[in-house]
């Protein structure tokens, strides 16, 4: 059974930095797209950031430049470096897993697993 744990979350000033985890059991990471996703009170679900299972790493453009996804393959971890945060980043983050490896991941639609999500809250 595969279980997806978030951690990291909290409440930070605008500015500043966040690293959110996605930890995994009974998955191997590395064969998966592993993607980010948000939601805010009252909003709808949005992708942030994926490392699909090629490689390649894909970012909502409300985040480019500011958030950064990486895996470390021997923890069997996700992460989301969050920076540069304001309180439009306030939300529930969650991680997902899919075999799917394309862009269309970003719809959230192909996933298998879900973690539960860790809260970020970023005051002005």
């Amino acid at each position: 059974q595969v279980h997806l744990v978030e951690s990291g979350g909290g409440l930070v000033q605008a500015g500043g930095s966040l690293r959110l985890s996605c930890a995994a059991s009974g998955l191997t990471m590395d064969n998966y797209t592993v993607a980010w996703f948000r939601q805010a009170p009252g909003k709808e679900r949005e992708f942030v950031a994926a490392g699909l299972r090629t490689g390649i790493t894909l970012y909502a453009d409300s985040v480019k430049g500011r958030f950064t996804i990486s895996r470390d393959n021997a923890k069997n971890t996700v992460y989301l470096q969050m920076d540069s945060l304001t309180p439009e980043d306030t939300a529930l983050y969650y991680c997902g897993t899919t075999r799917v490896a394309t862009r269309s991941v970003a719809t959230g639609r192909a996933f298998e697993s879900w973690g539960q999500g860790t809260q970020v809250t970023v005051s002005s």
